[in-house]
């Protein structure tokens, strides 16, 4: 059976102003531990925006870079993780601006990302398995701009009315707005299946994870504590 890694959750507010100096002071992992507990919300919230698992995970890459290069600028006025969503919403925005200048088309790469199935499960339950995914990611990518990171954020990632508007800087009314007509148009699609298994369709796999974090440290030139395993 394939190991599957759970993120951790966001840190408590009260632990932002800790991790942020141990980052900023250079400790060894304090930047690894930062990203590991927000990689999943930031890759779903780009990906969200961006319908693209590539272009989602270059969008937090970039948004990990600023973020580390304005880290002193950081005050603690919001939550950490919603700082770091704010970024990462910003490099998704200027990306899907930058595609539509250059015209070009994201392209469908949901069968890359196919993941973890018991070894005791059939062919069939498998084949299921894929196309129920197929279904529900096409379903949310075809969701107008205004609801798809609504969406993601509130009913994938599971953040409340307010953290969801303080990230994506609306109003909370436009948030169950845009969280209302998401579920309606989603439930014309999919039905009732959209509550027991969106999470694990948009999970954040171990490998991911580790790649992101890899990456993160090549671009800033920052050492690893720890290798991460091949994936």
């Amino acid at each position: 059976m394939t190991n599957v890694v759970t993120a951790p959750p966001p840190l408590p507010a009260a632990r932002d102003s800790e991790l942020v100096a141990h980052v900023l002071h250079g400790e060894p992992g304090a930047l690894e531990r930062m990203m590991r507990a927000n990689n999943r919300r930031l890759f779903r919230t780009a990906r969200g925006i961006l319908r693209d698992d590539a272009d989602a995970e270059d969008a937090v890459q970039d948004a990990y870079v600023s973020a580390y290069r304005a880290l002193a600028d950081f005050k603690g006025e919001s939550s950490l993780s919603t700082w770091l969503t704010r970024i990462v919403v910003n490099k998704s925005l200027e990306r899907l601006r930058s595609r539509s200048r250059s015209g070009g088309l994201p392209e469908d790469v949901a069968a890359h990302d196919e993941r973890r199935a018991a070894l005791a499960e059939t062919p069939e339950a498998m084949a299921m398995r894929r196309e129920l995914r197929r279904v529900i990611e096409g379903s949310i990518d075809r969701l107008p701009d205004g609801c798809r990171a609504v969406f993601m954020l509130r009913a994938v990632e599971e953040l409340s009315v307010a953290e969801t508007a303080a990230s994506l800087g609306i109003s909370e009314a436009a948030v169950k707005t845009a969280l209302f007509r998401a579920r309606h148009l989603l439930r014309d699609t999919i039905g009732r299946e959209i509550g027991p298994t969106i999470d694990e369709f948009f999970s954040f796999d171990g490998a991911r994870c580790d790649r992101l974090v890899a990456a993160v440290h090549r671009r800033l030139e920052l050492a690893l504590e720890q290798a991460p395993p091949p994936g």
